[in-house]
């Protein structure tokens, strides 16, 4: 299992309803559900995860520069050298005469990632003109993997004969009522910046995008063809909450109509972030149109990392650069909060760090900070069970949590998509996020010109106010708490759809097939309703068909009376996800209503996938 937590910085100011947000991030929050117990804590012992990883001291003590390593060799160690943006050219020969290599470099924020196997080379680094700040971002050797990384595996798929139904998750933040208004929008990326993405997988192949993935592993982007893949199941899991495509098979993201690249920056074996990884991804995410990041996970091997420390306090400046970059390129980073059921807002120990060698127990303030979760910008989700209690494991922190949503909790997980085509159930705060991720993705859709601050903002302004539950440890107000931040994510509302009234709701899922120059009808049995329909009946639509200009949708009542909806526009785009609303007051609502789809042209042909009425 991997690790997370969040916590905020004392005294951080907020200036807007989610906007310098101190962030959440979760890594691998997720533990198979079904189980007795709760989901697995971010503290959880490390000793499975960081088997293997080298201790072993640094080759040399001596004061003399070593010759850059040509290769890996034993004790080879990563650094961050930090200089003024635009200034590495200046310093990176002094990487060499003192004993280390340049291993990836990015300029526009002033970080380099260096190897040596010295161990005066942060000591040394620290003395060249032009070099702000050093600090080694592990306590274990970098893998010899590093200088020529393995591609992960594609596992084999598995057709499934699972048919999408409604999971409690999705209706809980009522993200299958925000489906009748938008479904995303394909021009909408969101990185999963994670252990990685099965891309062959049937419910995510529709909408992943290649073009834009990545490994980031050790610090360097690695494009080739499957470097993106997962070398864990969680980064698919995660993939699949956020955007699993909407075709029948399966399950169904929050928004499975926008586009995922995988920027896996998990290293294989170990599945521990380092800070060079997350810097690579974020650089990725500005640098490739990411309009959302998901961030499960917290930057290892330092849970909270303290600025008093030259090490991590050179892990949080460097990651700090990556994420302002990524955001001001237009990119929203979302975290997880953690599984520790720990309190940001107090911090007083830290017992999971260093998670890559031997772990200590050590004090801590809230000036310690978990990285990238409580960097300003970050939205940090709180999980809830089903029902929306506050999960048992999710950490709280009045002033830290910004929203919440669903991520399992005991028997009741969060069901996804796992490698290999298959299926299962996880539990933890990094299923929490990527909910927040996809309702983020959905805003994108609908507001195109939205800025990041804009997207954050929103995220609050829809959120179900949540008050504290009978607990002492919730502090806060209705609106505003340690519990739910504020309140529970709401896909609808964020989409700016209105919930359908109870008891007058009716829903037709069978898909039927739209062959070339076919009329098709798809038949929906209204009862208990009194009278007439209404003025304004509502008629949800998910017709999936390439060239919607060939095509004319009508209302058919129960009367024969025909209410055309859509009459071959569009032209050359594809599917018709919308609500029309109809003057039906003159139909009795009792009866059996039929969507009619008269496909007027060949070459393309589709299916209703799904439609409803509202009275």
């Amino acid at each position: 299992m991997f690790s997370l937590i969040s916590g905020r910085t004392a005294g951080r100011s907020r200036t807007s309803a989610i906007s310098v947000a101190a962030l959440g991030t979760i890594v691998a929050l997720a533990t198979p559900a079904g189980l007795a117990h709760a989901a697995t804590s971010d503290t959880a012992p490390v000793a499975a995860r960081s088997a293997g990883a080298s201790t072993a001291t640094t080759a040399s003590t001596a004061t003399t520069a070593k010759a850059a390593p040509a290769a890996w060799a034993a004790g080879t160690r990563a650094y961050l050298v930090i200089t003024a943006p635009g200034g590495t050219a200046a310093v990176s020969g002094s990487v060499t005469t003192k004993g280390g290599s340049v291993f990836a470099t990015y300029d526009a924020i002033g970080v380099i990632v260096a190897h040596s196997t010295s161990a005066s080379f942060a000591s040394s680094m620290r003395t060249v003109s032009g070099v702000q700040q050093v600090g080694a971002t592990r306590t274990s050797d970098v893998p010899a993997d590093a200088y020529n990384p393995a591609l992960p595996a594609n596992p084999s798929q598995s057709a499934t004969t699972l048919t999408e139904s409604n999971r409690w998750d999705m209706t809980q933040i009522k993200a299958d009522q925000a489906w009748a208004v938008t479904t995303g929008s394909a021009s909408v990326k969101v990185g999963v910046l994670d252990t990685g993405v099965d891309d062959q997988h049937q419910d995510i192949a529709p909408n992943f995008n290649a073009a834009d993935s990545a490994s980031c592993a050790y610090g360097k982007a690695d494009a080739r063809a499957g470097a993106w893949r997962d070398v864990d199941t969680h980064g698919t899991h995660v993939a699949g909450t956020i955007a699993a495509a909407k075709n029948g098979k399966g399950v169904i993201g929050v928004a499975p109509g926008v586009k995922i690249s995988s920027v896996r920056i998990a290293e294989p074996g170990s599945t521990l972030f380092f800070a060079e990884n997350t810097i690579c991804g974020f650089v990725w995410a500005g640098d490739h149109g990411f309009k959302v990041t998901n961030n499960s996970y917290y930057t290892d091997p330092w849970q909270f990392n303290c600025p008093d420390n030259l090490d991590q306090a050179a892990i949080i400046e460097g990651v700090r650069r990556a994420q302002e970059y990524a955001e001001g390129k237009g990119s929203l980073q979302v975290a997880a909060a953690g599984n520790s059921n720990y309190d940001l807002a107090n911090k007083t120990t830290d017992t999971a760090s260093p998670n890559d060698s031997t772990p200590v127990t050590r004090t801590i303030t809230n000036a310690c900070i978990d990285i990238p979760t409580e960097l300003p910008g970050v939205v940090t989700v709180a999980a809830q069970g089903n029902g929306g209690a506050k999960a048992s494991y999710s950490n709280f922190g009045n002033g830290v949590i910004d929203i919440a949503a669903p991520g399992g909790d005991g028997s009741s997980g969060v069901y996804s998509t796992l490698p290999g085509g298959k299926y299962g159930n996880m539990n933890g705060t990094s299923m929490a996020s990527p909910h927040v991720a996809g309702v983020a993705a959905l805003i994108a859709s609908v507001n195109p010109s939205f800025t990041p601050a804009q997207i954050r903002d929103q995220l609050g302004v829809q959120a179900t106010d949540k008050a504290c539950p009978s607990d002492t440890r919730c502090k806060g107000t209705a609106t505003k708490n340690g519990f739910f931040g504020e309140g529970s994510t709401d896909a609808l509302k964020a989409v700016g759809g209105s919930t359908p009234p109870p008891g007058k709701y009716f829903e037709n899922l069978t898909d039927v097939t739209v062959p070339d120059n076919t009329t098709v009808e798809s038949p929906l049995t209204v009862s208990g309703v009194t009278g007439n329909a209404p003025a304004a009946l509502k008629v949800g639509v998910d017709v999936k068909h390439t060239y919607i200009g060939d095509l004319k949708v009508d209302l058919v009542a129960p009367d024969g009376s025909v209410y055309t909806l859509h009459n071959r526009t569009g032209g050359s785009a594809d599917n018709i996800v919308q609500t029309y609303t109809v003057n039906a007051s003159s139909e009795v609502a009792n009866g059996v209503w039929k969507l009619r789809v008269n496909d007027n042209a060949s070459q393309d042909s589709g299916k209703i996938d799904a439609w409803n009425l509202t009275f």
